[in-house]
């Protein structure tokens, strides 16, 4: 087993206009599943654990063992399966709101016990998982390092609304290899500053992967290594090739759907919800498979652009979107810029 993610939600997501799309794959486990498998080869096993109901809709597990996620994770559970309102609003706000009363026995179903998942779970290459700023996850990443993993991913899945201690701090962001927050996130664990202080300072805390996730922006990545501090920014690809570019044959963006530019065939921005989470996939399997840190950034940015296109996840067949990376792969790699730090 390559690789293991975790957690799994179903969503029912309510868009600014009012309309909504119901049973749709969440959580953030599918979609980070969904940007590693892009980039692996069919015999690359990405396998996905969380606890299920009885209720887990048929269209779910057959997106997920059709686009090849290994499923052998998902473990019957004597409760419900987890499902929420997702609201988002026109700035990008999104608001959760649990379809379910939640108490302290979600947690095993977000992210179940190591020992109750299959043997090539618990030995698997890689691994990513979303952790809450307070700590609290701690312990459970530090044993998934402790089962001999190359490499552990964690990425912080909502901002800290209490101060975190240093020490906390130095606890959350050291527990793995990658430390991957949004902007907001980072901000609300270290303070403001510039994208580049960010980085720095959650380098200073023991990140040695430090991801920074800027929305429409793109990202900042940066290596700490002790002789070096190796630091790329990659633009998100809807920001250059979205709809505000002209088409091939000169039609307005505002009158297609889809973009054919250079060859690449581009559609609106439809669905934010787990962008982040494809991206931190495609990131991590770059790492994983090149360990060269530009080409990990271009994958998890290629990754995100597809969930960004559709309702939920991306429609099947898988082929489709590996064929696809590869041409958006080659237009999105001349605008990456290395950065110094002053």
């Amino acid at each position: 087993m390559e690789m293991v993610t975790f957690t799994i939600i179903v969503d029912d997501i309510v868009y600014p206009d009012g309309h909504s799309a119901m049973a749709c794959l969440g959580g953030g486990g599918p979609q980070t599943a969904f940007g590693a498998k892009l980039w692996f080869s069919d015999n690359e096993r990405v396998g996905l654990a969380a606890g299920i109901g009885a209720d887990f809709p048929e269209s779910c597990r057959t997106w997920l063992e059709e686009t090849g996620i290994d499923t052998h994770g998902l473990l019957q559970w004597p409760l419900s399966t987890l499902r929420a309102w997702q609201i988002l609003e026109e700035d990008g706000r999104r608001t959760q709101v649990w379809r379910m009363a939640v108490g302290d026995e979600v947690w095993g179903m977000l992210r179940p016990e190591m020992s109750a998942l299959p043997l090539p779970y618990q030995k698997a290459k890689v691994y990513h998982a979303g952790v809450h700023p307070s700590g609290r996850d701690v312990d459970f990443i530090r044993g998934l390092r402790d089962t001999g993993a190359e490499i552990v991913s964690i990425e912080v899945y909502t901002h800290a609304e209490d101060i975190v201690s240093r020490t906390e701090l130095q606890d959350l962001v050291s527990s793995g290899h990658i430390f991957s927050p949004n902007e907001r996130e980072a901000v609300s664990l270290v303070g403001p500053g510039p994208p580049l202080e960010l980085i720095e300072r959650l380098s200073e805390l023991g990140a040695e992967v430090v991801v920074l996730r800027r929305g429409p922006l793109g990202c900042i990545k940066c290596v700490n290594r002790r002789d070096t501090k190796e630091t790329w920014e990659v633009p998100a690809f809807h920001t250059l090739f979205g709809h505000q570019e002209k088409a091939d044959d000169e039609t307005s963006a505002k009158e297609e759907p889809t973009l054919r530019i250079k060859g690449v065939n581009v559609k609106k921005i439809l669905d934010p919800t787990g962008c982040g989470n494809t991206f931190c996939g495609g990131f991590l399997a770059g790492w994983y498979k090149t360990h060269d840190l530009l080409t990990a950034a271009l994958w998890g940015s290629i990754a995100a652009s597809f969930m960004l296109e559709y309702e939920g996840v991306p429609p099947l067949p898988m082929s489709q979107w590996k064929a696809e990376a590869q041409l958006r792969l080659e237009l999105l790699h001349p605008h990456a810029t290395k950065l110094r730090f002053a």
